[in-house]
């Protein structure tokens, strides 16, 4: 997945079994943002910055999705106990991590694992990709995504 590609259609179910598609949001900016794990350290950082950015994002006609292969049990869990006021997808069987090609092989204790590389993508309201953060850093995550949507959104039809 690169800058200006569009987006296909994907379905996965949300934290309370729901099912949610992509194209529900036809018409408004996707920050989609791709995450290892539910509730450990750097995703709940990253979870929990975006939460606290979600006014300014709105203000931005932003909607904003997590994404990681937990189990939609999991993912609710993670929800309720941070208090997150977005959507969080389950992608079990790896189908957008593969979409967008953010899994990579990683080292966890000397053993060899492919995970989640943590990435965002920002997608425009006519679903192709505007902007990707590669190998996202989860301190100041939210307020860098943030940043870029006021510098180039209006310029590249944000809203």
């Amino acid at each position: 997945m690169e800058v200006n590609d569009l987006v296909e259609n994907f379905t996965l179910q949300n934290q309370d079994g729901e099912t949610v598609s992509l194209k529900q949001f036809a018409g408004k900016p996707v920050v989609l943002f791709f995450y290892p794990k539910a509730d450990t350290p750097g995703c709940t950082i990253e979870a929990c910055e975006f939460r606290d950015a979600t006014k300014q994002l709105q203000a931005e006609g932003v909607v904003v999705l997590g994404i990681s292969r937990d189990t939609p049990r999991a993912q609710k869990k993670f929800q309720d106990k941070f208090h997150l006021s977005y959507p969080l997808l389950a992608d079990v069987d790896s189908v957008a991590c593969r979409q967008f090609d953010v899994l990579r092989e990683k080292n966890m204790y000397g053993k060899k694992v492919i995970g989640i590389e943590r990435t965002t993508f920002v997608i425009g309201p006519d679903r192709r990709v505007m902007h990707i953060f590669r190998k996202v850093k989860p301190e100041g995550h939210a307020e860098e995504v943030l940043q870029w949507l006021r510098e180039h959104g209006k310029r590249n039809h944000v809203q």
